[in-house]
Formats: structure tokens, C-alpha cells, sequence
């Protein structure tokens, strides 16, 4: 059995875990009760495989006719375990595994060896982001509102808080912008705004990597080469509010050619850079990723 299946004893460990917890957290319930049923798991282990899938497609993954897997679809997406987007009249499902970090962020040191043994592979299944399709999709709720998440992802004060980073530019659409990070500062004529309407979505071309900035980051030249050598991505943040005074944040990263080495570094970056956003604006406490100065 591959380390990424998600099976029966799994379940059962998540389950016997989930009614010894004393602080019952509706949301969590949500995704417990997700991963309780086989042929959800199956889902995410073919989302693992590969994201952006199709209805149709997943569709044969379970034998299953399409009214049955978009049930079990719906109650993934429900549970915030599966995250959807629109591309023209397709709708592409990804794994999101925002949902699986949070338990291990709350709850892992509660659990018994055992079941932190079956948590952990799990969770590494969960967070290892699909390299099957051309674009990085995950999704996470924050207690906050639209502007002052808009501002946390534009202003310096916020970005170099939780990032590491600055932004020099108006933030309109077609302007340049400049970056710094780790002390390096990045001007490139292709660092521009690609959309920007406040407080709902935020798009941008994906910044260069300079030699001055791999080297502070701790690239080496080989790997800056094959970064430079690929086509440049773009970034997109859109936000939505939701009850109970949260937003849910959707970041869609986008561009990326198959076996692209950037994607893999951003798909290792972008949970830490959005779980640091998500502890900042909750409780004002977050150490930044790298030295902005």
C-alpha cells in the first residue's frame, strides 16, 4: 500500500479521534465526518494524483454515475477538503489541504502515538500538492473582513509582518511593481498588476528572482537557471465573505508548464506564507517567513 492511500485504518483512527475530542468544533466535525466514507477518500487520492479534474473525470475514478459524485463531491467541498474554479464552461476540481494542517496545528500533540502515526501520513498525502495540473489552487477561512484582508495582502506594514516582503506600487491595474525581500530589491517592466478591485480580487504577475535574491534565499545557480528558463506565472487572490465574520481567501497560482520547478517551490511556500497571514490578522501574533529591510 502507497504512504499517500487513504484507508480504512486511517478512517478509523480519524473517527475514534474525533469522539474523544472535549472541545467539539463544528467545522472540524465537517471534515471528520468527510473523510469517513471510501469513496470520498478515493476522490482525494485521485485529486492528489492530479488536480484540476473534471466531473466527468472523477466520474470514472469511482465507476460511480455523475449524480452520486457530485454528492460526494459537494459534502468535500463542504468540508473545504475539495475546492472547484471555473474555466470557461469547465469546473476543475482541486485538493485543498488547508483543512488537514489545521488538525495537525490544533490537535496533533492531543493524540495518542498511533494516531499520530496515521495522521501524519495523511497529512503529508493531503499537503503534497498535485503536480498533474498547470495551476496551484488552495483556499483557507480567516476571521476577518474583505478590506483588511485586502490590506494584508497590499500593504507593507501587513506584508513584511507575515511574509518577509514589500510591494512598491499603486496597486491599479497595468502598473509595475517593485519588490523587496531578504534586503533585495526587485524592479522588472514584466512585475505588473494584472487586475486589482478592492476588496475582492487581486492579480498579479509572479515576481523575477534575481541572482542578489536567489542567493539570499539560499538558491543555488543551477536552480535559479531552471526558474529563468520558465515562463512567467501569475498570482491571483480572490476574496468572499462568508458568516460568522469570516472571508475565505482562494489563491489561484497559475501559468506553470508540466514539471515546472517553480510550482514545486510554490506549492511547498504558499501554505506557510497564507497560514502566517491567517495567524496575523486572528490573533496579531506572526513571524515573517524572510527579512524584508
Amino acid at each position: 500500500m502507497s504512504a499517500s492511500a487513504l484507508t480504512c485504518s486511517h478512517s478509523a483512527a480519524y473517527g475514534e479521534a474525533a469522539e474523544r475530542l472535549h472541545d467539539r468544533d463544528p467545522e472540524m466535525d465537517e471534515v471528520f465526518k468527510a473523510l469517513a466514507d471510501p469513496s470520498r477518500r478515493k476522490l482525494l487520492d485521485s485529486l492528489n494524483s492530479k488536480g484540476g479534474q473534471t466531473l466527468s473525470e472523477l466520474c470514472s475514478v469511482l465507476d460511480m454515475a455523475r449524480q452520486s459524485v457530485s454528492k460526494h463531491l459537494a459534502v468535500l467541498e463542504a468540508s473545504n477538503l475539495v475546492t472547484s474554479v471555473w474555466r470557461g464552461r469547465e469546473k476543475l476540481h482541486y485538493l485543498n489541504a488547508a483543512p488537514i494542517s489545521e488538525i495537525s496545528e490544533r490537535w496533533i500533540n492531543r493524540y495518542h502515538r498511533r494516531r499520530v502515526s496515521a495522521l501524519a501520513g495523511l497529512k503529508r498525502a493531503l499537503e503534497n500538492p498535485s503536480m498533474g495540473g498547470p495551476e496551484f489552487v488552495y483556499v483557507t477561512y480567516i476571521r476577518t473582513t474583505p478590506e483588511r484582508l485586502w490590506q494584508a495582502l497590499t500593504e507593507p506594514e501587513f506584508t513584511a509582518r507575515y511574509w518577509g516582503r514589500t510591494y512598491d506600487t499603486d496597486w491599479r491595474k497595468g502598473s509595475r511593481y517593485g519588490l523587496t525581500q531578504s534586503g533585495v530589491r526587485v524592479d522588472d517592466p514584466e512585475q505588473v498588476i494584472l487586475e486589482a478591485d478592492p476588496p475582492r480580487r487581486l492579480s498579479y504577475t509572479w515576481n523575477t528572482f534575481s541572482p542578489e535574491l536567489a542567493q539570499a534565499i539560499g538558491w543555488s545557480d543551477e536552480y535559479l537557471a531552471r526558474i529563468a528558463a520558465e515562463s512567467r506565472s501569475r498570482v491571483s487572490f480572490e476574496i468572499e465573505p462568508e458568516e460568522d465574520d469570516t472571508v475565505r481567501l482562494t489563491v489561484i497560482h497559475e501559468g506553470f508548464e508540466e514539471g515546472s520547478a517553480m510550482l514545486q517551490s510554490i506549492s511547498g511556500g504558499w501554505p506557510r506564507v497564507l497560514a502566517n497571514l491567517k495567524t496575523l490578522l486572528e490573533s496579531d501574533e506572526a513571524e515573517p517567513l524572510w527579512a524584508c529591510k
